[in-house]
Order: C-alpha cells, then sequence, then structure tokens
C-alpha cells in the first residue's frame, strides 16, 4: 500500500510515529511521514535508514525558546486539565492548523491508508473528506471509554458510577474541545463530528493504543476497533546520539546512577531552579546522578564526582546502567523504563503525566505519584530511597521488565494494520472530495 501518515507534538509524540513507519516501509509499504514538531529542528536533517519519506511543517511550531518557556510556564500552572488542552491546542496547534491540514490533503489525495495521531483532527477531518481510509494512533489510554475504569483522575465508582461519569466527561469534552475540529471542518465543507472521542480522537475502522499490554488490557466492553499493540519504539539512536565516552567513564567510576529527566522544554519550570532541585535531591538521597537538561551550561552547572549533566542520551542505550529513572511521567519515557526493568519516580507535570504516574504505582514499580508544581528536595530524595531500597520495587521492575522486553509492539501494529486493510488500493477516480 501506499500509506501517509502524519504526527503533532514533542520527541514522545513523534519517536513512535518514526517506529512505525519504518517497520510499514520494511514491511513492504510506500510510506510518507509528516512531522510537525512544538519545539525543536532535531527533524531537520532526519533521513530514514529504512527509506521513508519525511515531510516536516511547521517545525517548530514555536521557534522562539522565550515564548516558548512562557506558554509552557501558563500550562504548567494550570490545574485543570481541560484547560490545560485548551491551552496547548490554541497556543501549539493552531499556529500550525492550516499548513498541517494542507499536508493532510496531500496525503490522503496521495495514499491508499492514513495513519495519524489521536489528537490530529486536520488528518481526521481530510480522511472523511477524501473518502480515505483511516488510523487513529493513541499514545494513552485515559480517553478510551469503559464501565469498568473511570475517566483520567475519577476515582473508580463501580459500573453503574463509571458509566455516568464517562458520560459527564463526553459532554464536557465535546463542549470545550470538539469545536477546533468543527471549526477546521466548516471550513473546508466537511460535515461537524458527532462526538469527540468516537468520532474525532478514535477511527471506527481500527485505532491503535500504542502501550504495553503490561499496563493496558482491553476491557471487554470496547469496540472491536480499539486494539491495544503495544509501544511504539525503535533502539535507532539517530535522533539522540549516543553513550559518550566521558558518560562512559563517569558509568563506570562508581555505583549505578538514578537517570533524571523532566523531557521537553515545556515541563514550563526554571530550568536552572529544576536542575538545582535534582541535584540537591540527589545529594540528600546520597545517590549519583546524571541529569538530563539541554540548558545545564548556559544555567552555569559543572559535571562533579556525583552528578553528570547530558544534553540528551538514548533512553534504551542508559537506562539498563542506572539503579532508577526519575520523570516526568511522558508516555515513551515511562515505557521505556519499564522496559529497561527499572523503577520510576514521576513527578508529573500535566494531567496525562499523572496518569502514567499512578499506572506505574498500581503496578507495582513507581513511588507514589509527585506533582512538579509542589516539590521540594526533600520529597524527591524520599521518593528516590524508597524505590532504591524497596527490593519488591526492584524484584517487579526487573521481571516486568524482561517481559516488556519481548513484546514488539511495531510488529503487532504492522500485522493489526495489514490484517485490516489487505488490499487498499486507490487510483484518482476513486477518490472521494466532497464539494466546497
Amino acid at each position: 500500500m501506499k500509506i501517509g501518515m502524519q504526527t503533532w507534538g514533542s520527541h514522545g509524540d513523534i519517536r513512535p510515529f518514526i517506529a512505525l513507519a519504518e517497520g510499514l516501509r520494511e514491511a513492504g509499504h510506500d510510506v510518507t511521514l509528516a512531522i510537525t514538531c512544538v519545539d525543536s529542528d532535531r527533524y531537520d536533517s532526519l533521513v530514514s535508514g529504512a527509506g521513508l519519506r519525511i515531510l516536516l511543517t511547521s517545525s517548530p511550531v514555536i521557534q522562539d525558546k522565550a515564548q516558548l518557556k512562557k506558554i509552557g510556564e501558563s500550562i504548567f500552572f494550570e490545574k485543570n486539565p481541560i484547560t490545560q488542552t485548551q491551552m496547548a491546542i490554541e497556543k501549539l496547534f493552531l499556529p500550525a492548523e492550516s499548513e498541517m491540514y494542507e499536508v493532510s490533503e496531500q496525503l490522503c489525495s496521495e495514499n491508499d491508508l492514513v495513519i495519524g495521531h489521536y489528537f490530529h483532527y486536520p488528518l481526521n477531518a481530510a480522511a472523511e473528506r477524501f473518502g480515505r481510509a483511516y488510523v487513529s494512533i493513541a499514545l494513552v489510554h485515559g480517553a478510551v471509554p469503559s464501565a469498568f475504569r473511570p475517566p483520567s483522575g475519577v476515582p473508580n465508582l463501580g459500573t453503574f458510577g463509571n458509566r455516568l461519569a464517562w458520560r459527564l466527561a463526553r459532554s464536557v469534552l465535546n463542549r470545550k474541545l470538539k469545536q477546533y475540529s468543527d471549526r477546521l471542518r466548516q471550513k473546508n465543507g466537511i460535515g461537524v463530528a458527532r462526538d469527540l472521542i468516537d468520532n474525532v480522537w478514535a477511527s471506527p475502522q481500527l485505532t491503535l493504543l500504542a502501550i504495553s499490554p503490561t499496563i493496558c488490557t482491553r476491557n471487554q466492553d470496547w469496540p472491536d476497533y480499539y486494539q491495544v499493540c503495544g509501544a511504539l519504539d525503535t533502539k535507532d539512536t539517530l535522533l539522540e546520539g549516543e553513550i559518550s565516552k566521558e558518560l562512559q567513564a563517569f558509568l563506570d567510576d562508581g555505583t549505578p546512577p538514578i537517570y533524571m529527566t523532566f523531557g521537553s522544554v515545556l515541563s514550563g519550570s526554571d530550568e536552572k531552579e529544576t536542575i538545582s532541585l535534582l541535584s540537591e535531591a540527589a545529594k540528600l538521597a546520597s545517590v549519583r546522578a546524571v541529569i538530563q537538561s539541554p540548558g545545564w551550561e548556559r544555567c552555569g552547572f559543572k559535571p562533579t564526582t556525583g552528578v553528570y549533566f547530558v544534553d540528551s542520551v538514548p533512553h534504551a542505550a542508559i537506562f539498563p546502567h542506572c539503579r532508577a529513572i526519575v520523570h516526568h511521567g511522558g508516555a515513551g519515557t515511562s515505557q521505556s523504563a519499564l522496559r529497561a526493568g527499572k523503577p520510576s519516580v514521576v513527578v508529573a507535570h500535566t494531567a496525562e503525566q499523572e496518569l502514567w504516574g499512578r499506572e506505574l504505582k498500581r503496578i507495582g514499580v513507581a513511588s507514589k505519584l509527585l506533582l512538579r508544581r509542589k516539590l521540594t528536595s526533600s520529597q524527591l530524595a524520599a521518593a528516590i530511597e524508597l524505590v532504591v531500597g524497596s527490593s519488591g520495587i526492584n524484584e517487579r521492575a526487573n521481571r516486568l521488565g524482561r517481559e516488556v522486553s519481548m513484546e514488539n509492539g511495531v510488529a503487532i501494529a504492522v500485522r493489526l494494520i495489514s490484517n485490516k486493510f489487505p488490499a487498499q488500493r486507490s487510483s484518482p477516480a476513486d477518490v472521494k472530495v466532497h464539494p466546497l
């Protein structure tokens, strides 16, 4: 098949699509991947070894680092998760919406099948306009309604109560968030979607949940089009570099360190203050640490015998050398820590990250969830001491890590897509474009 793919977001939203795109390419499909990165130009020189075609659109969306930091801070300090999402859409998605929709139409006109990030409503709209087969990729499972699981952040109220909670959640989401998709659709002569969850985020043809089944199993009341494929990951280090000789020397020169990362610059907190907090927590917990922060030199920090600083380093390469991972609860980082068999300390900055922190705690591989806006170095040190000193947490992390490392989400996703769309061939005459 000819397959068009499109994603938007930070590195954690892009890396899974690169992995799947290369997996589809290696399976014999002709694949084009369109990328819109919010905060980085790291993809400008990206060349795929598998031969897939890469299109960059409005990347980075926000080029001014000071403006990006200000946006991150505003999102970080907003406590309402719906308002957080609205701010992300308005500040980080809408500035690139028109350009992304143009690429969405191009992908739909040139390909037999399109695959998009569940948040990417322009591709969803274009697929409907062109009558194109569409697959949605969800990187988090908190927005899949079920009587057996309440909406994210809501206590389990039993099957009856959970149904009511989801009915209320749908109403709020449709009222607050569906407006953005509706506006784009109306502008391009497409009827508005009936429901945000069922008709914009999910695809009734096939929606893949790119989450390890160790964390996410299918609920019995989910529609058949929801399938759990496992995390989409690649061991390719092209984007992050490799472990340097200096870092390797630090790793070899003492006890295994704690790896500390809050991921994207959109964490919203002051970088110098954050590095100081992480460094102090490592000191209080009496552990060595590798701290990932791209601005550590600019902020005036220098490596010591106990703390080493990196701009970035591949998780698959560094995590196995560490005792535990302190992180923000991003989907990719959470599953990388799980795959490496290492316990986590999750310091969430957003509601979605809180979900991952609770999930890792639920399966027994993490400390109690911590919130960044309330965090102190002593609280973080106590959490580090807990996971480092708990034989139960470490043994469970090690066991689940062995299980997760055997999973191959890309292979399963390729199989599910190929089985669902065995012969999606079309000629230009077959393309159905609704008149404006």
